[in-house]
């Protein structure tokens, strides 16, 4: 009768697969806590502290390009 050999791959499956689940919980989990940590860090935006940045065209340079 012949005895069960295994290979070396076969003996470490467990090893890395709990492995890779760590590793893939750990990127979860660091993507995780700093998203609730940015988002209660966050400054709050007031209507009166925006700026604006458009810039409005004089009357005269709109009307005389409509007019060529």
């Amino acid at each position: 009768m012949k005895s069960k050999t295994f290979t070396p791959m076969g003996s470490l499956h467990p090893i890395l697969f709990f492995a890779g689940l760590y590793a893939v919980a750990l990127l979860f989990s660091i993507f995780i806590c700093s998203s609730l940590f940015y988002s209660c860090n966050a400054r709050s935006a007031s209507p009166g502290n925006e700026k604006t940045t458009a810039v409005k065209k004089p009357e005269a340079q709109t009307a005389a390009v409509a007019f060529r």
